[in-house]
């Protein structure tokens, strides 16, 4: 990852075809757009590549989020569980539904722990976001279970790990709604862009004209169209779906790179006891975007982020002190510094995210090491930084 590393004439043509045409709008302007439909060519290929029965493709990730919320029913009132580490966008999306996060911890896959969701259903809740942080999976079957039993919505937060399965079957498709982001860091980029995809039609349909001020995009003339509901401004641009598009028919090579320079890795890291790694519910259906790793306790963990970067080891995030990745450091949610006040604020047991402790996630994640794997390394690239990785173990 990312996919800007393999930028090459595929995503030029996408872009030329849409700027010959000068149609740039996603929906409409049928006669000149010479039959280049970006977006709804990287709907039906996403579709097909996930094996899902829906996609809908927005401006972002964040969007997507927003946009699955919504379409699940999920709004004023409801609780959301959602993981400590992640990107803010995930409880950012749950406060601007009018909702309210609840964090839960996270265990060894660096996702949602199925225990702490149990202990965190309440009568308010309505849905549990699993964020499959890293490349990797959350344990997706016990958490579809526990939903399932409790008759909670499952929504999956899979912006970082477009790729990865779980026995098979694609991360983002056991919940009612699953979320990607194509932004310009992630696996396949559009630049910025996400998509939202399910195999309930009634989600399809609310996600479609959500996105886009309720338009039921019926018919080839958009003054004419109904509107189903009330929505926002979510659409992605066919400039930014050309993008996507080449960079989907990408994915399976990405895939095989990733996971490639990513075993050589991991492998010459093993031989230190020292030591462990991420928990993977299936190693096989790892995308590999990341090898996270696990030092024995905090101040190892420090001197060993420290060394490796020193050493020029780069794209290695102690994710503990992190701004945007894990609580600790999310001053603005503690706080409650917002731009105007949120329905939460309105509730009689409105929640101090001040005085919220949440240790299990703390001594995990003060322990944790994520290590960027790239596209474009070349083999010599690799075996210095294999020698510069294990030069930093043997020190410390």
């Amino acid at each position: 990852m990312p996919g800007f590393e393999i930028f090459g004439d595929e995503e030029r043509k996408e872009v030329l075809d849409v700027l010959d045409t000068g149609i740039l709008f996603r929906y409409n302007f049928d006669q000149v757009r010479s039959g280049h439909w970006k977006a709804g060519s990287f709907e039906k290929e996403l579709t097909e590549k996930l094996d899902v029965g829906y996609c809908h493709l927005c401006s972002s990730g964040t969007a997507a989020l927003s946009i699955a919320l919504a379409s699940c029913g999920i709004g004023a009132g409801d609780e959301v569980i959602v993981p400590p580490f992640t990107f803010v966008a995930t409880f950012e999306a749950v406060l601007l539904a009018g909702a309210t996060p609840v964090f839960a911890d996270i265990d060894e896959t660096l996702c949602l722990n199925p225990e702490a969701v149990k202990k965190a259903i309440s009568p308010k809740t309505k849905a549990v976001v699993p964020v499959h942080m890293c490349g990797a999976m959350a344990q997706i079957d016990r958490l579809k279970n526990i939903c399932d039993r409790k008759g909670v919505t499952l929504i999956e937060d899979a912006c970082q790990s477009l790729g990865s399965t779980f026995e098979g079957k694609a991360i983002g498709s056991f919940g009612k709604a699953g979320c990607f982001s194509f932004d310009f860091v992630k696996t396949i980029t559009c630049a910025e862009g996400g998509a939202v995809i399910s195999n309930y039609e009634a989600v399809y349909k609310t996600a479609d004209a959500y996105s886009d001020h309720g338009h039921d995009h019926i018919g080839n003339d958009r003054g004419l169209e109904d509107h189903l509901i009330l929505g926002g401004n979510y659409r992605i641009s066919e400039l930014n779906a050309a993008v996507g598009l080449a960079q989907l028919r990408k994915l399976d090579k990405i895939l095989e790179l990733q996971r490639a320079n990513k075993k050589v890795i991991k492998d010459a890291m093993a031989a230190f006891p020292d030591v462990t790694f991420r928990k993977l519910p299936d190693e096989a259906g790892d995308s590999a975007t990341f090898l996270s790793f696990f030092m024995p306790d905090e101040d190892t963990t420090r001197a060993t982020a420290k060394a490796l970067s020193e050493a020029g080891v780069d794209g290695c995030f102690y994710w503990y002190d992190n701004n945007w990745h894990y609580i600790r450091q999310w001053g603005h949610l503690k706080k409650m510094a917002v731009a105007a006040r949120l329905p939460m604020m309105l509730l009689d047991n409105f929640p101090d995210y001040g005085r919220l402790e949440l240790p299990a996630s703390d001594a995990i994640m003060g322990r944790a090491i994520s290590m960027q794997i790239k596209l474009s390394w070349s083999q010599e690239a690799i075996e210095q930084r294999i020698e510069k990785i294990c030069g930093v173990l043997k020190s410390i």
